[in-house]
């Protein structure tokens, strides 16, 4: 009988263990999610900064994003397609050069 009972709780703790482990690699990915939405181009406070892995830069010369949109250091942005706009305070453009909406104070 003490046998059982001892096989029973290692056999509890090596499960518990094991859930412990899929729930942080869970909030891992969470975070990866989290950074790659991070990284933009965005008008901030009147200037446009570039937001990435490393930090946030200000912009001080025109960026070309991967699909060809230039982003300018005024916060013009003029897509492939012959759109041009320019940012609004708190507005950004991924690095696809797609719009991402503002996001809501709380």
């Amino acid at each position: 009988m003490k046998k059982l009972i001892m096989c029973l709780l290692v056999a509890g703790t090596f499960t518990t263990a094991a859930v412990a482990q899929d729930a942080t690699t869970g909030s891992l990915n969470k975070t990866e999610t989290t950074h790659q939405m991070q990284d933009c181009v965005m008008m901030k406070d009147g200037k446009v900064v570039e937001m990435n892995k490393e930090g946030t830069t200000t912009l001080t010369k025109d960026l070309t994003l991967v699909n060809g949109t230039i982003v300018s250091a005024d916060g013009t942005v003029k897509s492939t397609d012959g759109k041009t706009w320019k940012l609004k305070d708190g507005e950004a453009v991924d690095m696809e050069g797609k719009l991402i909406e503002k996001k809501k104070e709380m």
